[in-house]
């Protein structure tokens, strides 16, 4: 029964004036930098992915294996429901992760419909559990749309470990399967590892690279990409950031800053302000893009690495708390595996 888990631009200021940086994809690389880039490379996971997509059913296997593992047993020969069995289930829901918020949700509608006499067997409440888990995240179903601005601008913000590197090739490579022209622009100067990496995404994808040296002011490396883009008819711009705790409040000014300097090209942008969170780290990856959505407002989010964790009912809590578009999911480390989100398809893998 239970089977496989198959978000009036401000006036400018003298402070927030940037000028434009000098365009480049190469740099020279002292090796101080890359005996630094050795060491900070430990603190993100390597680029090297594999070509083959992922099933979405294997790839949530941790998280099944929380949620539902023994549950058939459970139910095997079962007569009726009773509180034991939604007890055991609301415990399998909080080790997913699914959070307080949703759990509560789910039990206190299916008890309800339980007592309505809606639910009279075993079937009926896996049928009644997939279209409330269905229903909490079809909200959160909302395809990116990068036809509203030319070039698209979208901003990827996060703390290192979660994946934003890797996920920004990724999405490069999503848009150009799409036919659109991408450039990348390496905001993150702060790590010496972070613009080579990038750099090879660009090679990997064939998709031009804006660059500076680590240290660079982010804001001018990006205001430059955009203009960059803007001349060549580029269709979308993803920007590189750099990977930072929400607990640094300099490096968080440093992103409204380069909020700041983007809308004195174009006063909408960036269109999207996309935070890649990694699933593994459950609630406290969630209390981080709380902070971000705080500091910066986010528009979307990148749920990475569902593959390699039991704490996939993230997703719910997402859904109930911050109540943000979950525009991809990664399932994998193939450049196919991060994957626009598809709630029915969660589900249904999640339950099969």
């Amino acid at each position: 029964m239970f089977g496989f888990l198959k978000r009036k631009p401000e006036k400018p200021t003298s402070a927030d004036v940037t000028p434009p940086a000098e365009q480049t994809t190469d740099r020279q690389t002292t090796p101080a930098i890359k005996a630094a880039a050795i060491e900070a490379a430990a603190n993100e996971p390597a680029d090297q992915v594999s070509e083959q997509a992922a099933d979405l059913s294997q790839s949530l296997e941790k998280t099944r294996r929380t949620f539902s593992d023994g549950m058939a047993d459970f139910f095997l020969g079962k007569k009726s429901i009773d509180s034991e069995l939604l007890d055991e289930l609301e415990s399998r829901l909080l080790l997913a992760d699914v959070g307080m918020d949703a759990t509560t949700t789910i039990i206190d509608e299916l008890q309800n419909n339980i007592t309505r006499k809606a639910i009279n067997d075993v079937d009926a409440l896996h049928q009644n559990l997939a279209a409330i888990m269905k229903r909490i995240l079809l909200p959160c179903q909302q395809p990116l749309d990068t036809e509203t601005a030319k070039p698209f601008v979208i901003l990827v913000v996060g703390i290192n470990g979660a994946g934003k590197t890797t996920s920004i090739g990724k999405l490069a490579h999503h848009f150009k399967q799409q036919g659109k022209s991408v450039m990348l622009a390496a905001g993150d100067t702060f790590r010496a590892a972070a613009v080579e990496q990038l750099q090879q995404w660009g090679q990997r994808n064939d998709v031009p690279v804006i660059a500076q040296g680590t240290g660079a002011d982010p804001a001018s490396v990006i205001f430059d990409a955009v203009q960059s883009a803007s001349s060549k008819n580029i269709d979308i711009i993803i920007a590189d950031t750099a990977g930072r705790l929400h607990t640094q409040d300099n490096l968080m000014d440093e992103l409204a800053k380069i909020k700041r300097v983007l809308g004195k090209l174009d006063a909408t942008a960036p269109h999207e302000t996309l935070i890649v969170m990694d699933a593994g780290f459950g609630q406290n990856a969630l209390h981080q893009a709380e902070k971000f959505n705080d500091c910066i407002g986010l528009t979307g989010l990148a749920v990475t690495k569902l593959d390699g964790t039991a704490k996939g009912g993230i997703l719910f809590s997402i859904a109930s708390t911050l109540k943000l578009p979950v525009r991809f999911i990664g399932i994998g480390e193939g450049i196919d595996d991060l994957r626009p989100f598809d709630a029915s398809e969660f589900v249904d893998a999640l339950l099969e």
